[in-house]
């Protein structure tokens, strides 16, 4: 219950900060997010570029462990992921207050459990991500990004979600380690520890997960 309750009063701690006290919108944010999304970078920040789709790397990685933990859950594990792509921790912060502890895993995979089950799928990630990350290092401008942290809500407040994202993914890894039989205590902090490529090593690693002939509704 304390659980739930530190959750939910995160969300809107969260929320009120974004919404309230973060910097103001810039004039140019949709013009922005359009560019982004439509792959007009070539005048952008690669800092601003990299984090952007690392965002878009990040439910994914979620999904990987998402989609199976709502296996059994009483609320749809779909609708939190799929809201995610767009909003990130504003999405997963209302799933973790509501769900429920979930060692286990009933049931058969599905094409799709088996596709985000998959090592190749976690390597494909991995690979996006590190790509990201060194075009985003490498090339970036990080004066400009931070006047454009201190300025926009946009950039400000993607930051703070990419942030919210490293630090809420242990709640859910106790969890998808014990489906698959992984209580590693060591391995469990390694992967906490590190940001983003913490994550992705362990999807490339972990154990694939076991089946039963249990058979329950995915949500």
């Amino acid at each position: 219950m304390f659980r739930k309750i530190g959750f939910g009063l995160l969300w809107i701690a969260f929320s009120t900060y974004a919404f309230v006290f973060a910097p103001p919108n810039s004039p140019d944010t949709i013009t922005l997010i359009t560019d982004l999304s439509t792959g007009k970078i070539a005048d952008i920040n690669p800092l601003i570029v990299a984090l952007f789709y690392i965002m878009g790397v990040w439910p994914l990685i979620y999904s990987c462990v998402l989609f199976a933990d709502g296996r059994g859950q009483k609320i749809p594990a779909w609708l939190f992921a799929t809201l995610s792509f767009g909003v990130g921790a504003f999405a997963l912060l209302p799933y973790l207050a509501l769900r429920e502890a979930n060692p286990e895993f009933p049931g058969h995979k599905n094409i799709f459990l088996k596709i985000l089950d998959s090592r190749f799928t976690a390597i494909f990630l991995t690979l996006g991500a590190a790509a990201l990350v060194a075009f985003g290092l490498t090339k970036g401008d990080w004066s400009d990004f931070i006047w454009q942290w201190q300025t926009s809500r946009f950039i400000h407040v993607m930051s703070l979600d990419f942030c919210m994202l490293c630090l809420l993914f242990p709640a859910l890894l106790g969890d998808d380690m014990a489906r698959r039989g992984m209580q590693n205590s060591t391995a469990f902090w390694a992967v906490t520890l590190v940001p983003l490529f913490g994550p992705l090593a362990y999807l490339c690693t972990r154990k694939p997960l076991p089946e039963t002939n249990t058979e329950t509704v995915t949500n």
